[in-house]
């Protein structure tokens, strides 16, 4: 089965991101806006066990914070995402290493970016026609993350929740 981590923002961002990703991000219905702290990866139902005993350690070594969001940028060139930057913090640093390492699959694609997707797949000229004029808006959003989760994919391809991880309480 896939599985992937990711934390989920107050409902206030999610509405601000899905204003855009209806429009931009075909992968709008399948996952609500999310920062991810690991990548979808397959696992076994017993690998998983020992997954979610390692997240409930990470979560209780790991405070509450403060999540910022203060931009629209793209991994443009490399591809033609278009996201809300977050601000990289020493929490969400450590929250994606620890998941990176131990029981986890250690495969990384690329260095961590931590960012709320807004648009993908879109053609060059559209990329950079929706980029140039949402890089106009005045981002500003700062919250409190206390929480994140373990998800897993349905056959359709969309997204749940297996289990919420709440940061700075004992298992």
């Amino acid at each position: 089965m896939k599985y992937g981590i990711a934390l989920f923002p107050s409902k206030k961002l999610q509405d601000f991101a899905n204003s855009y990703r209806k429009r931009y991000d075909p992968s709008y219905a399948l996952i609500p806006p999310h920062v991810t702290l690991k990548s979808g990866f397959e696992t076994s139902e017993d690998t998983i066990k020992s997954i979610v005993h390692e997240l409930h350690r990470i979560a209780s070594d790991v405070q509450p914070f403060s999540l910022n969001v203060y931009k629209v940028s793209s991994f443009h060139p490399v591809n033609n995402v278009i996201y809300l930057g977050v601000q990289p913090t020493p929490e969400l640093e450590e929250l994606h290493n620890r998941m990176h390492a131990g029981p986890f699959p250690i495969d990384r694609e690329y260095a961590y970016v931590p960012h709320i997707t807004i648009g993908q797949n879109l053609s060059d000229d559209e990329h950079s026609d929706v980029l140039s004029s949402l890089k106009m808006l005045d981002v500003k959003h700062q919250e409190t993350v206390d929480r994140f989760q373990l998800l897993y994919q349905l056959e359709n391809g969309s997204w749940t929740v297996y289990e919420t991880f709440h940061l700075g309480k004992e298992c």
